[in-house]
């Protein structure tokens, strides 16, 4: 038991459990790992706004380990928007009482912006060293004892923050040398900004690049894909595994995704399991897949339900369970109970 804030944390051998996962001894320990997307969710269940959980670390620590008691989650993350490195670089970002922060203006719109983009010191603008703030927050109240999942926006998910995202796929049709050489400096970032919260606690760092599932096969392999790989072989140096998440319909992009190695994959709804694992393979894990919406709007009985149907075809494979996406804001707390429960 950790005390913290006032009230009791059980996280006795969570990462423990998630280690035993990752050596692919699932079969044999028979444990289901329990890890859905919170951010509005985790934010109104500890009775804040979605600004004061995207600008404070306080607020997004708090959140984070009263959802981990409550619903006896095996991990907690850092999640929050997409647009700390977008702030680093030197763009204004708007909060919203009750909706994701914004970004005002794209900050790149030709090619001299991009050779003036200047890599940013992270531990001195404000929104990423909240966030690296908050890792030390949530290792210190764990006690190292649970997965901590940091968060990276991968190259051209944050190249579309910078540019706007109509423009950014625009430019990836028309100016090769534009596309790579803002991609190249999105990479750096992203690579710094995972070891800096790698060095203060986390075990794992999700990469989000939502972006990557409405691009075609044949573009993710000529700009995306050469980069991730060099984002998750840096990851895995320091010691750290890696959890991909590109949401929506990855089906025509599961054949790359298997090459560029992650350890787990957020698979989203409307991809068949069963086809992620074929593509996949037995060592990387798949995190879903059940449709946030389904979770929202039925009663606890239908969700018990579900779930049960999805453990049992999943039992002895590598598998974590979690909503397609990130879990609703106006979703019941008895529905994400009935998840657990099952």
């Amino acid at each position: 038991m950790l005390f913290y804030w006032g009230y009791t944390i059980d996280v006795m051998n969570k990462r423990e459990q998630f280690d035993n996962l990752m050596r692919h001894k699932h079969a044999e320990e028979g444990y289901i790992q329990f890890s859905p997307l919170l951010m509005h969710f985790a934010a109104r269940f500890a009775g804040k706004t979605y600004a004061e959980f995207a600008s404070d670390q306080r607020v997004l620590v708090e959140a984070n380990l009263k959802c981990l008691d409550y619903f006896d989650l095996d991990s907690v993350g850092l999640i929050s928007d997409p647009y700390r490195e977008t702030s680093a670089f030197g763009a204004r970002i708007e909060y919203v009482t009750e909706g994701v922060p914004r970004c005002a203006e794209p900050i790149i719109s030709t090619i001299d912006d991009v050779n003036a983009l200047k890599n940013p010191d992270l531990h001195t603008t404000g929104r990423t060293l909240d966030r690296i703030i908050a890792t030390r927050g949530l290792y210190k109240a764990t006690g190292g004892r649970v997965s901590i999942i940091g968060w990276i926006e991968g190259p051209l998910a944050e190249a579309c923050n910078l540019t706007g995202v109509s423009e950014m796929l625009l430019q990836l049709m028309i100016d090769p040398d534009f596309t790579r050489k803002l991609l190249e400096k999105t990479t750096i970032t992203a690579k710094e900004f995972a070891k800096a919260q790698i060095e203060e606690g986390c075990n794992i760092i999700g990469m989000g690049d939502a972006i990557c599932s409405q691009i075609s096969s044949d573009d993710y392999k000529t700009y995306v894909k050469h980069l991730h790989i060099e984002i998750i072989d840096y990851i895995h140096s320091l010691g750290a595994n890696v959890k991909l998440h590109i949401c929506g319909d990855i089906r025509h992009l599961l054949s790359d995704i298997k090459d560029i190695s992650p350890d787990i994959v957020d698979v989203d709804w409307m991809v068949d399991m069963d086809m992620a694992h074929d593509i996949l393979g037995e060592n990387i894990l798949r995190c879903g897949n059940i449709d946030p919406v389904f979770i929202q709007n039925n009663d606890k009985m239908v969700i018990t339900e579900k779930v049960r149907q999805l453990i049992e075809k999943e039992k002895g494979r590598g598998f974590i369970l979690s909503g397609g996406c990130e879990i609703t804001v106006d979703t019941p707390h008895v529905n994400l109970l009935a998840m657990r429960n099952a």
